[in-house]
This record gives structure tokens, C-alpha cells and sequence, in this order.
């Protein structure tokens, strides 16, 4: 386990009930698919293009949250022209990160109530999480535009805990790869949870991770052993 900011010890944190987690790039890589979609966009908007360091650095909020600071009045045609783009080749490219299924599966045989809060368009998101066979271990799979608002509001939180009949707080884990999930994690009152180490510690500054883990196996170890 490596950690960012305060790591408590183990002692001092509650078993969680509830597991819910960020979708791309905490457990599916996704980079290379948005990248290629959002360069359409810019392309069809005449902006100058992005790296695909730049995608990765820029690439936090929802559509409905971001478009518009890029695209001011036409966000929603540039909306449109991303999301056709990003359905022609999703399903294609689509792959889970290593030891993500491994986890998933042990976190579900265990009890645990695991959910899906993401920052892709809802449709989008469920239709990949069938793709890839794992809609049956989630109790829930949220994504922009199901709740009222998108991370980092804790709304879309609140909707994926309902199945469970949970409330948020110390006994649900909030699990992502962004400072936007860290953030969303505080705002709902729940453990935020960096797993991955693809980002740097600035992105963190504001809403540092209380538990941070390199790969899925030391994060299950670590819930196994609370």
C-alpha cells in the first residue's frame, strides 16, 4: 500500500459495507478511447488538438459539467458529436485493468455491496459494464446524468447506496483514480480511496486520499484484514 496525505492505521477505520467505484481508469482503461473521441470534437469544433497527456491531466468532470467551459453555447452539439464518436469504438476497446475482476469477484463472494459512481453518461456506462460481464456483481451502476448532479456532488452517491439501504458515511468506500472521486468522497461524508498511481500528488492538495493502494490485490488485502 503506498499513501497520500494521512493513511490512518488499519484500527482506526471501520469494515466498509459498501464498496463503490469510479469506472474509467480505476477499473477499466479507458484513455485511448476517450482521447480519440474528444479529439474528434475538438477537430469538428476547429480547436487545436490534445495529447494524450493532456486528456489525461483535463479529463475529471461529466459532459453536461465540462462542455460547456470548453464549447460555451455549442456544448451541445459537441456533446453529440462525442458521444457518437466514443459509440463507434467503446464496446471495441473495452479492457479491464489488471486483477480488477479478481477483486470485484472476491469483494462480492465476501458480502460486500459494490456499486458503480462514474463520471460517464449513464447508458454508456451500463452498457460497458454488460459487455464486460460484470453487471451482476453490482448492486448499482450510476453515471452521469441519473442523479440530479454528477461527481464531485455527492447526488449520484446517494442514488447508487439506495439498493443497498445505506446510508453514506465511514462504512462505505468511495474507490477512484481522480481527485474528483476523492472530492466526491468528502462531499458525501464517505472513505475516499486512490487506487492507482497514475496521477501526482497536486491533483490530491485539496482532498487528499485517506487510503491509497497501488493495485487491487493490496487493496483487498487491506479490507480482508479490517
Amino acid at each position: 500500500m503506498t499513501a497520500i496525505g494521512l493513511a490512518p492505521a488499519a484500527q482506526d477505520l471501520a469494515r466498509p459495507r459498501a464498496i463503490l467505484f469510479d469506472w474509467d481508469n480505476t477499473l477499466v482503461d479507458s484513455w485511448t478511447t476517450i482521447h480519440e473521441a474528444l479529439n474528434a470534437v475538438l477537430a469538428a469544433m476547429e480547436k487545436p488538438l490534445w495529447s494524450l497527456r493532456q486528456t489525461k491531466e483535463r479529463v475529471r468532470l461529466s459532459l453536461r459539467e465540462s462542455f460547456p467551459l470548453h464549447f460555451g453555447d455549442r456544448w451541445e452539439e459537441a456533446r453529440g458529436i462525442y458521444l457518437d464518436a466514443f459509440r463507434a469504438i467503446h464496446l471495441d476497446r473495452l479492457s479491464p485493468l489488471p486483477g480488477r475482476v479478481e477483486l470485484l469477484r472476491a469483494l462480492a463472494a465476501d458480502g460486500f455491496f459494490l456499486g458503480v459512481v462514474s463520471n460517464k453518461t449513464g447508458a454508456l456506462l451500463r452498457r460497458e459494464a454488460e459487455r464486460i460481464g460484470w453487471s451482476e456483481l453490482f448492486g448499482s451502476v450510476i453515471g452521469a446524468g441519473d442523479a440530479a448532479l454528477d461527481k464531485p456532488d455527492p447526488a449520484p452517491v446517494a442514488l447508487a447506496l439506495e439498493p443497498s439501504g445505506l446510508e453514506p458515511g465511514d462504512t462505505v468506500w468511495l474507490v477512484g483514480d481522480t481527485g474528483i472521486d476523492m472530492e466526491c468522497a468528502y462531499n458525501s461524508g464517505c472513505i475516499p480511496v486512490l487506487l492507482g498511481n497514475g496521477t501526482t500528488e497536486e491533483e490530491f492538495r485539496r482532498c487528499a486520499p485517506r487510503l491509497a493502494f497501488s493495485d487491487a490485490a493490496s487493496l483487498f488485502d487491506f479490507v480482508r484484514g479490517l
